[in-house]
């Protein structure tokens, strides 16, 4: 759509891999953001009938509603809909009030036209908040390095299993391997039980990795930021900070990066 957001209230939706991420916005001031699980057709339909802003915020959470539903008149405030699962697109497309952001309105050089518009959203919101260069670690279901230099070009990235979707891969393609939490501390490296012993395959091998990566990005600019988000975000800053300190101290820990990129885009139009 060539119109963009010009109300005062609107929400903003990353459909991510496994799960919606929303945020609410008031201008260009994000106040507040919740996940949800995936959603059926009923409910996006049940979501255009409703009547009021109140409405429409009690049924999709609670929280923002006290704070916010008496700053708004419309029930429909605008959508900004980013989404890297098609078939989660058409659906939210539905909504009376939507607006897609697709890759071409992110104005990175050299994109590739695979890229991920998580990726390319939260390595905006992330650059054009401290500068560029600038690697975003996206800790998701998928775990994710993407970079760009001082010039704002893509130099690429990495896309691997996450932290927890290696461990349910382990526990869904083996014969005995049971379903196994991440642990909230750096496990022992050499263990005595089976659980253990998978978290600890995952979780040492996947930190040799990153810091592989955050080594070869920093030989590459050596003034160049790293931020890290996504769902797991806190376990691997967690574990980092055990494992390689120096590094964890060097990283920026912001949750919000796909929010941020979503509202630069908007306040750039």
């Amino acid at each position: 759509m060539e119109q963009w957001v010009d109300e005062r209230i609107w929400l903003a939706l990353m459909i991510g891999n496994s799960r919606l991420h929303w945020g609410l916005f008031e201008n260009k001031t994000l106040c507040h953001t919740w996940d949800t699980e995936y959603l059926p057709e009923s409910f996006v339909q049940h979501l255009a009938k409703c009547q009021t802003l109140d409405d429409l915020l009690t049924t999709l959470s609670p929280s923002p509603r006290r704070a916010m539903a008496r700053l708004y008149i419309s029930p429909h405030p605008p959508l900004l809909l980013a989404s890297v699962v098609p078939s989660q697109t058409a659906l939210w497309q539905t909504y009376p009030n939507v607006r897609v952001i697709t890759l071409d309105k992110v104005p990175f050089q050299g994109v590739y036209p695979t890229l991920g518009i998580d990726r390319a959203l939260a390595l905006w919101g992330a650059g054009t908040t401290w500068g560029f260069p600038i690697l975003v670690v996206d800790a998701g279901t998928a775990l994710t390095f993407t970079g760009a230099d001082a010039n704002q070009h893509l130099v690429g990235g990495a896309i691997l299993p996450g932290l927890s979707l290696q461990l349910a891969t382990l526990a869904q393609k083996t014969g005995q391997l049971p379903d196994v939490e991440l642990p909230q501390q750096l496990p022992q490296r050499f263990a005595l039980t089976t659980p253990e012993a998978m978290q600890s395959g995952v979780i040492y091998t996947l930190l040799a990795g990153i810091k592989d990566f955050l080594e070869a990005w920093w030989r590459s600019f050596p003034e160049g930021k790293i931020a890290i988000t996504g769902g797991d975000r806190t376990l691997l800053i967690n574990y980092l900070q055990s494992r390689f300190p120096e590094i964890a101290n060097r990283l920026v820990v912001e949750p919000n990066l796909i929010f941020w990129g979503m509202q630069k885009i908007v306040d750039s139009r």
